[in-house]
C-alpha cells in the first residue's frame, strides 16, 4: 500500500471510530447505518457528489455550503451531518468512502457479521448465494452477507475477500499461474 493511501485510511479510521463511539453512546447504531447506506448510494450515484468531496477547485467554504446542504437534503442524522461539515471545514472530505466503508465494517461487527466481498463473472442465482452464505458462516463463525460484484474479467469462478483473507478460485487467475509457470519454464 502507498504511504499516502496508507496516511488517508489512517485518517479515515480515526474519524470513523469517533463517529462509531457517538452513535454507541447514543444507542444511534441503526440511525447511523441508515446514513451510511444513504451517503454510499449517493456516492455511487452521483458524479457531482464525487467531484465535491476530490476536487481541490472548490473552496472550504463552498465545500462546507455544499455538503451540508446535501446532508440537509438526505435528511442525515446530526451526528452525520456534524462529521461532513467537520471533514469539510478540515479539507478531508476525500476520506469519506473510507470513513463509510469502516463504519460499514465496525457496524456489521457490532451486529455479529461480516460482509464477504464477492466478484463473479456472471451473478450468482439466488440458489448459489445461499450456499456461499451458508459455507462462509461455517468457515468464519458469523453471520455473513454478501457484497456481490460482477466482473465478466475474471471469465469465471470467483474471488471472496472477507476481512484481510482473499480467495481467488477465478479462471483469470488460474491462466495468469499458468503463463507465470510457462514463463519460468522457457
Amino acid at each position: 500500500m502507498s504511504e499516502p493511501a496508507s496516511i488517508s485510511q489512517g485518517i479515515a479510521k480515526r474519524y470513523a471510530l469517533a463517529v462509531f463511539e457517538l452513535a454507541k453512546d447514543g444507542n444511534e447504531f441503526k440511525v447511523m447505518e441508515g446514513d451510511v447506506v444513504a451517503l454510499q448510494t449517493a456516492l455511487n450515484d452521483s458524479a457531482d457528489l464525487r467531484d465535491l468531496i476530490h476536487s481541490p477547485i472548490y473552496g472550504r467554504d463552498q465545500q462546507f455550503a455544499a455538503i451540508r446542504a446535501v446532508a440537509a437534503k438526505m435528511k442525515l442524522s446530526d451526528t452525520m451531518s456534524n462529521l461532513l461539515g467537520l471533514l469539510a471545514d478540515k479539507r478531508r472530505l476525500f476520506v469519506l468512502p473510507g470513513i463509510l466503508t469502516t463504519l460499514r465494517d465496525m457496524l456489521a461487527e457490532e451486529r455479529g457479521e461480516v460482509t464477504a466481498e464477492v466478484i463473479t463473472a456472471k451473478a450468482l442465482t439466488k440458489g448459489q448465494s445461499e450456499k456461499l452464505v451458508k459455507t462462509l458462516s461455517d468457515q468464519f463463525g458469523k453471520s455473513v452477507t454478501i457484497d456481490e460484484t460482477v466482473d465478466p474479467a475474471i471469465i469465471g469462478g470467483l474471488i471472496v475477500k472477507v476481512g484481510s483473507k482473499m480467495i481467488d478460485t477465478s479462471i483469470r487467475s488460474k491462466l495468469n499461474a499458468l503463463q507465470n509457470n510457462m514463463k519460468e519454464a522457457g
